[in-house]
């Protein structure tokens, strides 16, 4: 790593073990599903009102809710092959602004790609009594974990976005995160983040740069092509 990036690197902002504990509940709560199957005789999961199966997923999910910039060039890519509009409009309102830079917390790359550790965030939460975690698998080999959201975490997140409107930014970008991700499984989803050159090619152990200035850029290219073909329709 040159020192260039080692620099960079130092200047990126950093979260708050709160930050991160409200950040990961909004988006469980969010991105959950309805917890059909639950263990009837585990009572830790009586209340249990969502879930979201596999560390993986959250993680992947995560990884789009903290880089704007991401995210925003995987709805351009989505606009390329379907020509939906909002798309267009979704991705420009995250590049036009200060979004990509100021709301950017920047994840390490690990084996299995993007990868932060939840474990205090999670910790806050569990001793809340808001998010349950479970492991499935065996004492030697655990295959994965799931997040159960309980009713108090839902009521929290409720009484988080009515008190503090700053908030309604998450409840946002995990609303077009979940669409995006559009029931793609944890091993999809990290198959698609992988598709992007930077996020590739990011040696282990260092921070995913960002992808703005290209982003930013394709957006004024796609934007001239909606144009151009929107006079054409016209002229014709």
């Amino acid at each position: 790593m040159d020192d260039e990036t080692a620099a960079s690197q130092d200047d990126d902002p950093v979260t708050s073990r709160e930050q991160d504990a409200v950040r990961i509940l909004l988006l469980i709560d969010g991105a959950s599903a309805t917890p059909n199957g639950v263990d009837l005789t585990d009572p830790g999961l009586a209340d249990a009102v969502g879930v979201v199966l596999t560390q993986v997923r959250l993680q992947k999910l995560d990884f789009w809710l903290r880089n704007p910039d991401y995210l925003a060039d995987e709805l351009l890519t989505d606009y390329e092959s379907s020509r939906e509009p909002g798309l267009l409009r979704w991705a420009g309102r995250i590049l036009d602004s200060e979004e990509p830079e100021v709301r950017r917390y920047p994840m390490l790359r690990h084996h299995f790609g993007a990868y932060e550790p939840l474990d205090d965030a999670l910790a806050v939460l569990r001793s809340a009594g808001l998010v349950v975690r479970r492991r499935r698998g065996t004492v030697n080999r655990v295959r994965q974990h799931d997040y159960y959201l309980l009713s108090a975490g839902r009521q929290v997140v409720q009484d988080i976005v009515s008190s503090v409107p700053e908030f309604k930014y998450y409840v946002d970008r995990v609303a077009l995160v979940v669409a995006l991700a559009d029931g793609l499984g944890g091993s999809d989803l990290k198959t698609r983040q992988y598709l992007q050159r930077e996020y590739a090619e990011t040696a282990r152990g260092t921070r995913i740069g960002s992808v703005s200035i290209r982003a930013r850029e394709r957006l004024d290219r796609l934007r001239t092509q909606a144009e151009m073909n929107s006079s054409g329709a016209e002229e014709s």
